[in-house]
């Protein structure tokens, strides 16, 4: 789709809907009974309006839960990725009365949702609150009670389901409606649904293996998880870049850290730490105390050639490996060691430095040491884009989006590479990914796909409040 194709496809989606959203923004404040003293459940159905066959989550919802929350319950358990604005009415008519987020402030007073709780809105089986996403595409959704429970759920929970949540930003029900057939109908490259221009691109704005039929359970519960986990404690740089993105309706990387924080390890094992500090391990080990460099200040190509095979370059690199300039991962290894403090440059020698050679035989010393020294560059841009990379990364994300998740929140941001045709593009060139990239092994495989734990454990450890003691 281009960009002249995508706002046409979205103006069009908003022409439908901008009379019924000011309407709504002109609707009377609800009226609510008092908090209740005690606290009881509800089982609830969720449905997404209009869809066919019925796209629904069944939920079990503490009463005492805010709706600012129960917004978060909805965008997980769905599989939206809260990249737009909503809104809850009281009832299906857009002139219903509503609840506010803080982004309607500035449109005049109402009654915020996040001082609402779920049971002063419902309260009886067949009670409803309506919910709406992205005033564009207009995603309506339905709570309606099944059960009322005198024991709430400690948590939020999903306990059923039925397909798969739509691709944001498809043209409401009506685009849904289309790219669900044409998946189906197995991609047929003679019908592609409008606006694309062909299969290969319509397969390619598509999520990655998005089946309109699926649903999984234990995926839904673990995004509920992580959309309500406690804020993770972070370093006041990565806390800085959170509030500026949440100030432009970017909740992306409030949700990284979130998930961030549903996995407890920020710690490795002395077998993990091994594994993936093998290409530092090795570049100290062929470097002994020392080797003089080139006249150029390169390695000598037998220190290159040996590093090649050790770390597994040869493997998968085309051509000979026995130029530091010309073979970029081995490059590569020694830059990234360099910024970490593992070796340096005296009078034409690379040799290791004190903390290396320290922990040259302390594979979880040599860990701290790297996890202090994150997130690497001095530049604001290399700064930025490291906190992100370790947010990204601790995450959990596999190792083939990194670039891109990273890429999206730099341009969230602000950032751009250059101006002109290409001035939404930001490149990912960061010390910080370097480093990560090396102990997820990419002298191994060139390469990099799916989430190594250790990894992810390294970020996690690198974007707490304090740093990792050597």
């Amino acid at each position: 789709m281009t960009p002249d194709q995508r706002q046409a496809f979205l103006d069009a989606a908003l022409g439908r809907s901008t009379g019924l959203f000011e309407n709504a923004l002109h609707a009377q404040a609800p009226v609510l009974p008092e908090a209740p003293t005690g606290v009881r459940g509800f089982r609830v159905r969720l449905d997404l309006r209009d869809a066919k066959p019925p796209v629904w989550r069944r939920l079990e919802l503490p009463g005492d839960l805010t709706l600012d929350r129960v917004h978060l319950v909805i965008q997980a358990a769905m599989g939206w990725t809260d990249s737009h604005l909503h809104r809850f009415r009281t009832g299906s008519d857009y002139g219903s009365p509503h609840f506010i987020t803080p982004f309607d402030v500035e449109e005049g007073d109402g009654m915020l949702e996040g001082s609402v709780r779920l049971d002063q809105v419902l309260s009886n089986k067949g009670d409803g609150l309506w919910y709406e996403y992205d005033f564009g595409d207009s995603w309506e959704h339905v709570l309606e009670v099944e059960a009322v429970l005198d024991e709430p759920p400690a948590q939020p929970r999903c306990t059923a389901g039925r397909m798969a949540c739509p691709p944001e930003d498809c043209g409401g029900i009506g685009g849904y409606t289309e790219l669900a057939e044409w998946v189906r109908a197995g991609s047929d490259p003679a019908s592609v649904p409008d606006p694309f221009e062909d299969a290969a691109q319509a397969r390619g704005w598509l999520p990655l293996g998005w089946d309109p039929d699926r649903f999984d359970l234990a995926e839904a519960n673990d995004a509920l998880t992580a959309a309500l986990a406690p804020p993770v404690p972070v370093a006041p740089e990565l806390a800085a870049l959170r509030e500026i993105l949440e100030r432009r309706g970017d909740l992306s990387l409030t949700h990284m850290l979130a998930e961030a924080a549903t996995h407890r390890m920020t710690e490795v094992s002395e077998e993990d730490a091994v594994r993936i500090l093998e290409p530092y391990a090795v570049l100290l080990d062929v470097i002994g105390d020392g080797v003089r460099l080139t006249g150029a200040g390169y390695l000598p190509p037998a220190v290159v050639q040996q590093l090649a095979e050790r770390t597994g370059v040869t493997d998968w690199w085309i051509g000979k490996a026995n130029r530091e300039d010309l073979t970029w991962p081995i490059a590569l290894l020694r830059d990234s060691a360099r910024a970490l403090g593992l070796v340096s440059v005296r009078s034409g020698r690379l040799a290791p430095s004190a903390i290396a050679r320290r922990s040259r035989d302390q594979p979880l010393a040599l860990w701290r040491h790297i996890v202090s020294k994150l997130p690497l560059g001095r530049s604001e841009f290399d700064r930025d884009a490291g906190w992100l990379t370790l947010a990204v990364v601790g995450a959990g994300a596999p190792a083939e989006n990194w670039e891109g998740e990273i890429q999206d929140l730099l341009l969230g941001l602000g950032w751009r590479s250059v101006a002109g045709p290409y001035e939404n593009l930001v490149r990912v060139v960061t010390p910080t990914l370097d480093v990560l990239d090396l102990l997820a092994g990419k002298t191994r495989r060139g390469r990099l796909s799916g989430t190594d734990a250790a990894v992810a454990a390294t970020a996690r450890a690198a974007i707490g409040p304090e740093s990792v003691p050597e």
